[in-house]
């Protein structure tokens, strides 16, 4: 042990008397490995943005919303002579919501969704909000937990009381040093009374592009509370079949303007619910459960489809797939980076067995064995990789935190991308030291000393 210790001894004092050939020899492994931890770290940022995706868009989840097919229906009616009166196709209803719970055994929840986008007050506070008739599952679909209170419970659904649980949001604009709970907030000339409150989430637009809102500024009230106490689309008169004018409620004596539901301009139609959410009991079912869906509801609305259905799920793991194919191409790289850098050491160590010859000759004159010049020289390459390996971990942290700093991209640095960087920086200097290390071993000890 005394013996190796006076050789690693040699081979460090060799390294800091050449400090400037060290530092650039060190240089190719501390930005190889710097650039793994980066890519690494930007790839796992990216997986947890996905897996907060799928969290925010709920597990298993089949999102149907009303879409327009005028082209379709025009083409139909012209087809059967229907020129001035055009033909009722239904939208999306409750009723449609059910027949899906009824009749296709790999659904496991559905929540069908009516929104309204009003003025929500209390003492003369007022905030804009989106009133969110859903179900009692809708909460358990998008994972949505409480802050405080409780959601509405089934018999407030079936009577549609007026209670709601209000988003963070309203609840920071209303009720900014007090508790909500208990308190009415008057939405649309009607009095809800807040029950539960929920916790804040993050909805960017590539979420609201696959169907799912930003629920931090919703008031949400059972499904039931919107259509009997708001308006229930689904009671049209003539003047709407045919396009008619504009949508009024009168209650209590007030007459209350509100924006029409999802509407096909060119068939008359109105969709009683803006959205119906269906869950599938496995993800192995997404694709046939959405085409069971898309054939039933063809038939329900008279061979019409009128309504698009979206696997948010299955869009964000091919995305998924996508960053991951880039991110094996950017870790390539990042590889290749680490091989030029042990290249590098291996170039370096060869000029330096050339310039050290006479060196190795008195070394091997005075008892040294091959062994202990390959330790030696195999020692002054692994010294050189593991320094620039740590000094690359440090330059890749600070690399990932910068590039969230600057460009607001998530990154997170794994200790395993730390372990996998050591690990091949210290494999390297090993690998690309040993052919220099016994190239010097095998000089002959005679020739070396008559080396000038």
């Amino acid at each position: 042990m005394e013996r190796y210790l006076q050789i690693l001894s040699v081979s460090l004092e060799a390294v800091f008397l050449n400090k400037s050939r060290s530092i650039l020899t060190a240089l190719g492994i501390i930005f190889g490995v710097a650039a793994v931890i980066s890519m690494m770290a930007i790839g796992n940022g990216a997986k947890q943005e996905i897996i907060e995706q799928i969290k925010l868009v709920g597990l298993n989840n089949i999102v149907i919303i009303p879409s327009s097919q005028e082209d379709n229906s025009a083409s139909d009616d012209k087809e059967e002579g229907q020129s001035l009166q055009k033909k009722f196709v239904p939208g999306l209803s409750l009723k449609d919501a059910a027949s899906i719970r009824k009749n296709i055994p790999t659904v496991l929840r559905v929540s069908p969704e009516i929104i309204y986008s009003t003025l929500a007050s209390c003492a003369g506070k007022k905030v804009k909000a989106d009133l969110s008739g859903v179900s009692l599952d809708f909460f358990k679909l998008f994972n949505l937990s409480l802050k405080s209170g409780s959601f509405f419970n089934s018999e407030q659904a079936k009577l549609g009381d007026p209670v709601c649980v209000i988003g963070p949001e309203i609840v920071k604009r209303l009720f900014p040093d007090k508790d909500p709970l208990g308190q009415q907030i008057k939405c649309a000339n009607i009095w809800l009374t807040v029950i539960g409150t929920i916790q804040g989430m993050e909805v960017d637009k590539k979420a609201e592009s696959m169907g799912i809102s930003d629920y931090n500024q919703s008031v949400f009230t059972p499904v039931k509370s919107v259509l009997i106490r708001y308006r229930d689309r689904t009671l049209i008169n003539q003047a709407s079949l045919i396009g008619g004018g504009a949508q009024l409620m009168i209650q209590g004596g007030n007459i209350t303007f509100f924006r029409s539901g999802t509407k096909n301009k060119s068939t008359g139609d109105e969709n009683q619910v803006d959205k119906i959410v269906v869950q599938v009991k496995d993800s192995k079912h997404l694709a046939s459960t959405a085409q069971l869906i898309q054939r039933m509801l063809k038939r329900r609305h008279k061979g019409s489809k009128n309504f698009e259905i979206k696997i948010p799920e299955l869009l964000l793991k091919q995305e998924q797939k996508t960053k991951d194919i880039f991110n094996v191409v950017l870790g390539a790289i990042a590889g290749i980076s680490l091989l030029v850098g042990g290249i590098g050491i291996m170039n370096i160590m060869l000029a330096s067995v050339m310039e050290r010859i006479r060196e190795i000759g008195v070394r091997r004159a005075t008892g040294a064995t091959k062994r202990d010049i390959i330790f030696q020289f195999l020692a002054e390459s692994i010294f050189i990789s593991i320094s620039g390996g740590l000094l690359g971990i440090l330059m890749g942290v600070l690399m990932a935190r910068l590039i969230t700093l600057t460009t607001g991209i998530l990154t997170i640095v794994s200790f395993w991308s730390i372990v996998l960087s050591f690990g091949v920086a210290t494999a390297v200097g090993v690998v690309f030291g040993y052919l220099p290390a016994k190239k010097a071993a095998d000089q002959d000890p005679v020739d070396s000393l008559r080396h000038d």
